[in-house]
């Protein structure tokens, strides 16, 4: 059996392109003692990978010559692990590879009666669904009433706050790159209003679409949008920190907000998060997720990407907003 994987041959130090990696092709041996070998079926493409590149940085970095780290979703092949069979569907740690030599204890067993095994890394997945359930229920807590904003609102966890604001009984703006992801938000999500920052200027379009002022912004953007909002906000607003993707290409250079100090003149406050500093709700979160897609109250669109090759394209896609919703190559 062979094992196609991505492999990092350099850090980039300005955008990841498909020339920082490498495609190889290995054949795998015997499956070792207590191991678990699992044929990948989804792998998830996030806006935090590209911070695994840097060779330092707050996630889990990926080494030179070794397979670049990514979550994955898949089934049991072989197992040398009595706690696992052929064909249980799991979730881990699996790297950007087609075929996983895992331990048994570093995976997960998933429900599939979801449908496809992808759900379980966009709403049902921690760094998608339930990061936007603990940013809004744990930080955000919007007000009914409040005109409540999310950046990167087209992408996986905006599509989802913005939902979660929605059930809160928020008025509910979206910021996204171009006309189709804001009526995207607007005519399948349901949002109040949608903000195109590549076609318009956003602070002025906040000023006429919140003259009173922002109450809540859920930012996964960073750079010169949380400055408009910042220059937009109501008294006692509630900004959340989840992610700066305008960032993450030179992480020794962030640039920081300039108008920070609108938080003092308004009596608000940043507050960031990361979903696994609230590892005691995660099972809450899991639950009432689970409920909305049961019942059809919740979705996210899903851009799939075919084939473990074209993994480097997906974070191409991911940087220059060429998804929609969740973005994830199908191996």
């Amino acid at each position: 059996m062979n094992n196609t994987r991505v492999v990092l041959l350099r850090h980039p130090t300005d955008r990841a392109t498909p020339d920082h990696f490498e495609i190889q092709t290995e054949e795998l041996g015997a499956l070792a003692p207590g191991k678990v070998r699992v044929a990948v079926e989804y792998i998830s493409i996030d806006a935090g990978a590209r911070t695994m590149l840097q060779g330092e940085g707050f996630h889990r970095q990926a080494v030179l010559g070794g397979t670049v780290p990514s979550h994955g979703v898949g089934r049991v092949l072989e197992s040398e692990d009595d706690q696992w069979s052929e064909g249980q569907a799991v979730l881990g740690r699996f790297g950007s590879q087609s075929v996983a030599d895992m331990d048994g204890s570093k995976i997960a067993a998933l429900d599939d009666s979801y449908g496809s095994l992808s759900m379980h890394l966009g709403i049902l997945a921690g760094s998608t669904g339930v990061t936007a359930w603990i940013g809004m229920r744990e930080v955000a807590k919007p007000s009914p009433g409040d005109v409540f904003v999310v950046s990167a609102a087209a992408g996986a966890v905006g599509s989802i706050v913005g939902q979660i604001a929605k059930k809160d009984g928020a008025r509910v703006i979206g910021i996204a790159g171009g006309p189709d992801k804001c009526a995207y938000l607007t005519d399948q999500l349901r949002f109040d209003e949608a903000i195109d920052y590549k076609n318009s200027d956003v602070g002025a379009q906040l000023k006429e679409l919140a003259p009173d002022g922002v109450n809540g912004f859920f930012d996964n953007v960073g750079g010169d949008i949380l400055d408009a909002v910042l220059d937009n906000l109501a008294m006692r607003a509630r900004i959340t920190i989840c992610g700066a993707i305008s960032q993450y290409d030179n992480m020794s250079a962030v640039t920081g907000p300039s108008l920070y100090l609108r938080l003092a003149e308004r009596q608000s406050r940043m507050e960031g998060f990361a979903y696994f500093h609230f590892a005691d709700r995660i099972p809450a979160a899991m639950e009432e997720l689970a409920s909305w897609v049961a019942d059809g109250s919740i979705s996210l669109n899903e851009t799939v990407l075919d084939g473990i090759e074209r993994f480097p394209e997906a974070l191409e896609v991911m940087f220059t907003g060429g998804n929609l919703g969740k973005l994830l190559v199908k191996v």
